[in-house]
C-alpha cells in the first residue's frame, strides 16, 4: 500500500492505496472533485523528495504527498 497524505488547505485525510505508479494515482484523484481542483497547482513528493514527472514507479510503503501552493511572510 502506498499512503497519500494531502497538505494545507486540501483539507482531505491521509489515505492508503494500492497503486503502481503516479499515472494511476493521478487518474483516481481526478475522480474526487474535493482533489481535483487542486491538483495543477500541486507540487508533488515521493518519500519527502519532490518530483517533476508523473512516471515514477511506486512501491509498497512508499509515502506521497500533494503540497498546494501557500503564501506566507
Amino acid at each position: 500500500m502506498v499512503k497519500i497524505e494531502f497538505l494545507g488547505p486540501i483539507n482531505k485525510e491521509s489515505m492508503s492505496l494500492d497503486i503502481t505508479s503516479l499515472n494511476e494515482l493521478s487518474e483516481l484523484l481526478k475522480e474526487d472533485e474535493t482533489i481535483s481542483k487542486w491538483l495543477e497547482n500541486c507540487a508533488v513528493a515521493v518519500n519527502d523528495t519532490l518530483v517533476s514527472s508523473r512516471d515514477i514507479k511506486l512501491n509498497d510503503g512508499d509515502k506521497v504527498s500533494l503540497l498546494p501552493p501557500v503564501c506566507g511572510g
